[in-house]
């Protein structure tokens, strides 16, 4: 059954004399509910055609108005103003656009953009034997949404896990646990104490510098393949990824690649082989690099001047292997703007490298995170913990809970929803972009524009169809809206074009502010639409909206990587 905006899409397309361009679903994506409820239900911007049709936009919907009036598609009114099309619906149509939400559930607001379309996601990517801390919740949290939006339009997705497994600071932590830990110790500490080793190294190497030789050393005996070295290194990324699989799963989170940068080792020489056939590499300073004054960019370095890699030569590697491996439509990567440069670097050499698919590799930048001010630096100790920022937003919101509805069945999974929900939609309700001083005590605010109001909004609506009892229908006589029945009718008929544009902008926050707006349009519904306490087709079609906006509402949460319980 096509819903309304699909219908219109439609009769545009055979207004227009069904064109090879636009398509049918080029012309969807030009339809919306209009800024203004006034405007009428659906809107359809008429400038693209400009061009191809060689009219004024004004005249081309002043064209197409008169063609849907021809053949008297049975909407309420049909404007043309400023180069728009505007339709009001009829009241049958809402109703039945109502409904449909209701009966799509889950798959309400899903699209087939990229059917047949693979994306890879790189996200979240912690360091090996370091605290997984608040640092790693901006990657973490806005990639696991965007895989979730990806999925949603149809893509098949990839997710990675580029682990930190490799490198100089694993010399100096294997100098570390050798003068300072002990097997029993760290077994029982685990990354906690390998974080304390790690952080005594600094500590020492500022009185004896010659400590940094003995970790280049230790690091070198590694990438030699000596196998103590090797064996200690195992042992610490198994002891760190037992951690993080453990914060992994509060976030119902999983990756299909946990191949961190140590996988890539014995590919390099390759790719490095590669580089020298087609004359990218020149030598600096003892380095080899390759040059991007062209791109008017510093020269990007591949091997350092003791012949070591580097993290820009790992990242080539495995751009290379991921596109041979999953033939990927885009490969996206989400970090901290602050390596904008790095990959901008190494994007460039792969096109230089001569690939064609150079274009498909997207940085998806965020904002610098820091606690009320101070930067984040595991060597000083100045972390939080993600581990302890949910265990102490669980325990929060159980006391609150117990306080307002001690008899509340399954209070510990509630609490565990609720509690890291308002910790992943603090992250996500914010442009990405923007800079995040993150304070605790506001992200687990239960009051206003936050995650926990949104997840209540949610089990309200579940209440009021538990306490109703009926099975849900399309209302046989169909009713005019009233003014808040109307609002939250648009808002709740723009959700597919919200997800469309976090996609489009790789942007969570576009769902979490649509999400927040939902629940207030939806509150002021229920505050002044009495659903209970009306009959027959009224109650039928209030029942309606509850259950529309209880669907959307789940798919946000989904969407945004946190869970819709039923009850709070």
């Amino acid at each position: 059954m096509l819903t309304p905006k699909e219908t219109l899409a439609n009769e545009i397309y055979q207004a227009l004399g069904c064109p090879e361009e636009p398509t049918k679903s080029a012309l969807d994506s030009l339809i919306d509910p209009p800024k203004s409820a006034d405007l009428g239900d659906l809107t359809f911007a008429c400038f693209t055609l400009a061009k191809t049709l060689r009219k004024a936009p004004q005249a081309i919907a002043s064209d197409l108005k008169a063609a849907l009036e021809r053949q008297n598609a049975g909407y309420q009114k049909i404007d043309a103003v400023g180069g728009y099309l505007n339709v009001t619906l009829s009241d049958k149509q809402k109703s039945k656009e109502l409904y449909q939400i209701v009966a799509a559930g889950d798959n309400y607001g899903r699209s087939e953009i990229g059917a047949g379309k693979t994306a890879v996601l790189d996200f979240s990517s912690p360091n090996i034997a370091k605290p997984f801390h608040i640092g790693h919740l901006g990657s973490t949290a806005i990639g696991h949404s965007l895989q979730r939006i990806h999925k949603f339009c149809g893509y098949k997705t990839v997710s990675v896990n580029h682990l930190g497994d490799w490198g100089t600071q694993f010399g100096r932590l294997i100098v570390a646990y050798r003068r300072w830990g002990s097997k029993e110790a760290i077994e029982q500490g685990g990354v906690d104490a390998l974080g304390e080793i790690y952080r005594r190294f600094y500590e020492e190497a500022d009185k004896d510098p010659s400590l940094n030789d003995e970790a280049r050393e230790a690091f070198a005996a590694m990438e030699a393949g000596d196998e103590e070295s090797i064996r200690l290194w195992q042992w610490f990324k198994d002891l760190s990824l037992a951690e993080f699989k453990r914060t992994y799963a509060l976030l119902d989170l999983d990756f299909d690649s946990w191949a961190g940068e140590s996988f890539y080792n014995d590919k390099m020489s390759a790719v490095i082989d590669e580089l020298k056939e087609k004359g990218l590499l020149t030598e600096s300073d003892g380095a080899m690099v390759v040059d991007l004054s062209e791109e008017k960019m510093p020269p990007c370095i591949i091997l350092k001047s003791d012949g070591s890699t580097i993290y820009a030569t790992r990242d080539i590697t495995a751009a290379i292997y991921r596109h041979n491996t999953y033939h990927f439509d885009k490969c996206i990567y989400v970090t901290d703007a602050g390596q904008s440069l790095h990959f901008r670097q190494w994007f460039a050499v792969i096109g230089k490298m001569g690939y064609d698919w150079a274009d498909k590799l997207i940085h998806v930048p965020y904002g610098k995170l820091s606690i009320n001010g101070a930067r984040l630096a595991s060597r000083t100790g100045n972390v939080i913990l993600l581990r302890d920022l949910f265990a102490d937003a669980i325990e929060r919101v159980k006391q609150i809970t117990l306080e307002r509805n001690p008899s509340l069945e399954d209070i510990d999974a509630v609490a565990r929803a609720v509690g890291v929900g308002a910790v992943v939609f603090h992250q996500l309700s914010t442009s990405k972009i923007k800079d995040i001083s993150f304070d605790p005590e506001e992200a687990l605010n239960f009051d206003g524009n936050t995650g926990p109001y949104v997840q209540y909004t949610y089990a309200r609506t579940q209440s009021v169809l538990e306490k109703a009892n009926l099975p849900l229908s399309a209302p046989e006589t169909a009713l005019s809206f009233c003014a808040q029945e109307q609002e939250l009718f648009s808002v709740l008929t723009r959700f597919s074009s919200v997800v469309q544009k976090a996609l489009a902008e790789s942007e969570p926050s576009v769902i979490a502010r649509y999400a927040l707006e939902l629940c207030q349009s939806y509150n002021r519904f229920y505050q002044n639409c009495p659903v209970l306490k009306a009959e027959g087709d009224l109650k039928s079609q209030r029942l309606n909206f509850c259950a529309a906006t209880g669907t959307t509402l789940k798919n946000c949460l989904w969407l945004l990587g946190i869970s819709a319980p039923r009850s709070i």
